[in-house]
């Protein structure tokens, strides 16, 4: 589990916070040098809010767009945005 602030600028300014997975992937016959790292928001998972990355960095830096994509979509259609614990991955909105 990694920890992240994320700052998006849009109309005043709120917080979020989601709490973040990143974990390293692979099938059960590949050696752990071939890993990517998968990373994910489980409360937005079902949203689309999952990536890899082939290193931890890529795959923080590919989730942090994910998730700004998915939270502007749902701020312009009126959706409720869901919010995790504070102590967790904070997205400034």
């Amino acid at each position: 589990m990694a920890k992240r602030k994320l700052r998006l600028k849009r109309n005043g300014l709120k917080t979020y916070s989601f709490r973040v997975v990143l974990e390293a992937d692979r099938w059960p016959d590949e050696p752990k040098s071939e890993a990517v790292w998968r990373a994910y928001v489980p409360i937005l998972e079902s949203r689309g809010v999952a990536t890899f990355g082939e290193t931890r960095e890529e795959a923080m830096k590919n989730l942090q767009e994910v998730l700004e994509m998915v939270i502007d979509s749902m701020l312009e259609h009126g959706e409720p945005i869901p919010e995790g614990p504070p102590t967790e991955v904070e997205v400034l909105r």
